[in-house]
């Protein structure tokens, strides 16, 4: 049945594409964000606070109906010299708007209402953001050097590309694709097989039985109280992995034609140039020390006890 069901909604998906000219011209509107905003908003009550929660509940729903409705005066906003900046303010309002909706319905525990407004808030923005890139694809895809093939395999922007903020990222984003990719499938599996193993171990634990015998939900005991736990082991490695990144690929520079430090730190040997090598471990060296710095942060943060 459940087979039946997915390859009936995948045909009858695939013939709307088809018709339509979907891919041509792709876009996600008002009912496909409502729809993807209500979804999301389920899943942050779940996650934060748990269905039962009614105020969180509603909270999340009032913001995403508030970014459903500011979709249509949204759209001249964006179309009306859009810039970066002005999209980082969009986003720092969207988070306030978010808790200030949590605190109005009020409640035993305003702060996690608010938490979860937040939340909400910014995975509706970035709902908002996808559709109006989507909706700039059409204009992309026929621009000059462009010519029906945006996915690009080198360098990190076209050059002499004219458009406006949307084409441009949307010209970014298509290059980061491919390079992004490659470094994801690198660590992908280490990651999942060391966060997999991390859970296993903490969901063994003497207080996750005590937490299971007093009573509580399956969603406390894994969010609260295992899936914290786990999430420290993984803030070491994923801290390393940062610095190593932020250090420089070197083959994924080279291939895709970025012009980044290891590429900069490959040229200097080569060339047997110190100064270029010398800056490399000189910033490698930074970022592992503010990587590292961040991960006991992060660790205080995760556990309560590591405060103290």
């Amino acid at each position: 049945m459940t087979g039946a069901v997915v390859a009936v909604v995948f045909f009858i998906g695939l013939y709307y594409v088809t018709v339509t000219h979907w891919l041509l011209n792709p876009s996600l509107g008002p009912v496909i964000i409502t729809v993807l905003g209500v979804l999301v908003a389920l899943g942050m009550t779940e996650l934060t606070s748990g269905l039962s929660n009614r105020r969180s509940l509603y909270t999340a729903l009032t913001t995403v109906a508030v970014g459903v409705i500011i979709w249509w005066p949204l759209q001249y906003y964006f179309y009306s010299g859009m810039s970066f900046l002005k999209l980082m303010m969009l986003l720092v309002i969207a988070i306030a708007v978010g808790i200030g909706i949590g605190y109005l319905w009020g409640g035993d525990d305003r702060g996690l209402s608010a938490r979860n407004g937040a939340l909400t808030a910014v995975a509706t923005g970035f709902i908002i953001f996808v559709d109006r890139v989507m909706r700039a694809w059409h204009t992309y895809m026929t621009t000059p050097g462009i010519n029906g093939r945006p996915i690009k395999t080198n360098l990190p922007n076209t050059p002499n590309l004219h458009g406006d903020f949307w084409i441009q990222t949307t010209d970014t984003l298509t290059h980061l694709a491919l390079p992004t990719i490659t470094l994801m499938l690198i660590s992908l599996a280490t990651h999942s097989r060391f966060a997999r193993a991390s859970m296993l171990e903490v969901l063994n634990q003497d207080y996750i039985r005590t937490a299971r015998s007093k009573g509580l939900s399956e969603r406390t005991v894994i969010m609260r109280h295992a899936f914290r736990n786990a999430l420290i082991p993984m803030a070491t490695v994923i801290a390393f992995d940062i610095a190593a990144l932020l250090g420089g690929a070197v083959f994924t520079e080279t291939v895709f034609g970025w012009k980044a430090l290891g590429a900069m730190f490959q040229n200097g040997l080569s060339q047997h140039d110190p100064n270029p090598v010398m800056a490399f471990f000189v910033v490698s060296a930074t970022v592992a020390v503010l990587a590292n710095l961040l991960a006991d942060l992060a660790y205080a943060a995760l556990d309560p006890r590591i405060r103290v």
